[in-house]
C-alpha cells in the first residue's frame, strides 16, 4: 500500500501551503542522496509528495481520490524519478516564490538545488597557488655538461610576518561573522528559471568557518605578500632542447597556508656553429686535403671537450664518418654517453698555382 503523502512530509491533512513548504525543505535536506546519511528512495518519495501537495488542483484531487489519482507525473513511484522529470518548473518564481511555488533566499531549498546541479559543495578546499612558466637559454656546451641558473621572480610568497596564517602572531580564532561558522555563503544569480541561490565557499574564511581576531598587518589577512625571490635551477647534462624542468612548490604561494604552485622552466639550447646533436651523438664535419685522404695521415679536430688528433687511413673517401667513442651527450640522469661522429670532406682547392696545376696534370698520367 502506498504511503500517504501527508505522512511522508510529516504534516496534517489541513496543513497550510507554508507548512507543507517548510516540511518539504526539512525532509529533502534530511534525505538528499548527496548528503551524509541521505537516502535516495526517501528523497524521491518526498519530492513526489511535494509535487502533489504543493499544487492546489492536484492536492484537491488527491484528497478526494487518494493514490488512485496519478497526478505525480514522471516523478511517481511507478513512472520513476527520472532525474528532474517530476519537477514542475512552472512553479519557479523570479520574485522569490508564491504559495505553491519555491522560495529563493529562504533557508532550505537553495542548498538542495545547488547540490543537485553541482553548484554547492561541502568540501573545504584550499586555494592552490598559481603555477609559473619561464624560459631559460643555455649554450650547446652547457647542454652537454650541465648548467646552473639563478632566476629572479617577483611573485606571491608566504608572508614572513604571519607564516601564511593571515593573522597577527598573538591572535586567536573566532567564528567567521560572514558565514556564521558554516564555511559557506549563498550566492544568488539570475537564470532561465529565475533567481537561483547557490551555496559557495565563504570568501572571508575560505571555507574554514573561523577567522582570526586580528588580521596580519603586513599581508592584510591573505597570508601572502609580493616580493622578489631568487630561485636556483640545476639543469642536468643531456637535457633536450625545449624540455621542461618542474620545480614543485616554487610557484606562487597559496592562500593562507595552502599548497604553493609549481615553477616550470623550459630550456632552450642555442645553436652551435660547428656541432649538432642527434640523439646522444654529437655530429661535426672536418675538411681534409686530397693528399691526406689519398696517402693517409693525422689531423687535429675539435670536440666538445677540446682538440684531439684523428688518424685518417689512406684511401679515405669524402663523406666517410669516424666515430670517437664516449665523446657525445650524456644520458639524462643515466650513466651512458653517446659518441662524437666526424664526417670528413675532401677539400677541393678553388684556385691553383702554375706549379700545382703541373703536378695534377702529371697525376693524370697515372690515372689519379
Amino acid at each position: 500500500m502506498a504511503q500517504n503523502y501527508y505522512d511522508i512530509l510529516g504534516v496534517s491533512k489541513g496543513a497550510s501551503d507554508d507548512e507543507i513548504k517548510k516540511a518539504y525543505r526539512k525532509a529533502a535536506h534530511k534525505h538528499h542522496p548527496d548528503k551524509a546519511g541521505g537516502n535516495e528512495a526517501e528523497f524521491k518519495k518526498v519530492n513526489e509528495a511535494y509535487q502533489v501537495l504543493s499544487d492546489k488542483a492536484k492536492r484537491q484531487q488527491y484528497d478526494q481520490f487518494g493514490h488512485a489519482f496519478n497526478g505525480a507525473g514522471e516523478g511517481s513511484a511507478q513512472g520513476g524519478f527520472g532525474g528532474f522529470g517530476g519537477f514542475d518548473f512552472s512553479n519557479f518564481s523570479s520574485s522569490g516564490g508564491s504559495a505553491g511555488g519555491w522560495e529563493f533566499g529562504d533557508e532550505g531549498f537553495e542548498d538542495i538545488f545547488s547540490d543537485i546541479f553541482g553548484g554547492g559543495t561541502r568540501s573545504r578546499r584550499k586555494t592552490r597557488g598559481r603555477d609559473i612558466q619561464v624560459d631559460l637559454e643555455i649554450s650547446f656546451e652547457e647542454m652537454v655538461k650541465g648548467a646552473h641558473r639563478e632566476i629572479k621572480l617577483y611573485k606571491k610568497t608566504v608572508c614572513d610576518h604571519c607564516d601564511g596564517t593571515g593573522s597577527e602572531p598573538d591572535s586567536k580564532k573566532k567564528t567567521c561573522p560572514t558565514c556564521a561558522g558554516s564555511g559557506q555563503v549563498r550566492k544568488t544569480s539570475r537564470s532561465f528559471f529565475g533567481n537561483i541561490s547557490q551555496v559557495v565557499e565563504c570568501p572571508e574564511c575560505q571555507g574554514e568557518g573561523s577567522v582570526y581576531e586580528k588580521k596580519c598587518k603586513k599581508c592584510g589577512g591573505d597570508g601572502q605578500i609580493k616580493k622578489e625571490e631568487i630561485i636556483s635551477v640545476d639543469i642536468p647534462a643531456g637535457i633536450q632542447n625545449e624540455q621542461t624542468i618542474s620545480l614543485q612548490g616554487q610557484g606562487e604561494a597559496g592562500g593562507r597556508g595552502s599548497q604553493a604552485g609549481d615553477l616550470y622552466a623550459t630550456v632552450r639550447v642555442r645553436r652551435h656553429e660547428k656541432f649538432s646533436r642527434k640523439g646522444q651523438d654529437i655530429l661535426s664535419s672536418e675538411y681534409i686535403p686530397f693528399s691526406i685522404a689519398t696517402l693517409g695521415g693525422k689531423i687535429e679536430i675539435e670536440t666538445i671537450e677540446g682538440n684531439l688528433i684523428l688518424k685518417i687511413p689512406a684511401g679515405t673517401k669524402s663523406g666517410e664518418i669516424f666515430r670517437i667513442k664516449d665523446k657525445g651527450v650524456p644520458e639524462l640522469h643515466g650513466r651512458g654517453r653517446g659518441n662524437h661522429l666526424v664526417t670528413v670532406i675532401i677539400k677541393t682547392p678553388k684556385s691553383l698555382s702554375r706549379e700545382q696545376k703541373e703536378l695534377i696534370e702529371r697525376l693524370k698520367d697515372y690515372g689519379i
